[in-house]
């Protein structure tokens, strides 16, 4: 047995909000839309994870999704010009990642990391 995707489903009044933040601010695709269910994603190159934590570390608010970027400062730049607002960071962590975090749309809780 082999795990292919770990998806995360998100509640969300308007699923077509999320193409300004998921599929524009982290240029996924659109990969399937239903109306009532849209899915984005990414190239096939990722790996299956999920983590379990007790806290977020160096006193950050906890994280719903953690979202790992080639380019930390290009999304930054790209999220500071759709109005978003950096929850924490930009901060470079001890344990080795660049990383900020702001909120999606739906109110999630949103780590932006890059390992440096």
């Amino acid at each position: 047995m082999a795990v292919r995707r770990i998806v995360p489903n998100i509640s969300g009044d308007d699923p077509a909000r999320a193409q300004a933040f998921y599929a524009d601010l982290f240029d996924l695709e659109l990969a399937m839309d239903h109306g009532w269910i849209v899915t984005f994603a990414g190239d096939a190159t990722t790996t299956p994870q999920i983590s379990v934590a007790q806290h977020a570390g160096s006193g950050a608010p906890f994280a719903d999704i953690s979202i790992e970027v080639d380019n930390l400062e290009d999304v930054l730049a790209r999220a500071k010009a759709q109005g978003c607002t950096i929850e924490y960071g930009p901060a470079d962590e001890p344990w080795g990642v660049r990383r900020f975090f702001l909120r999606d749309p739906f109110g999630r809780m949103i780590n932006v990391l890059q390992h440096v």
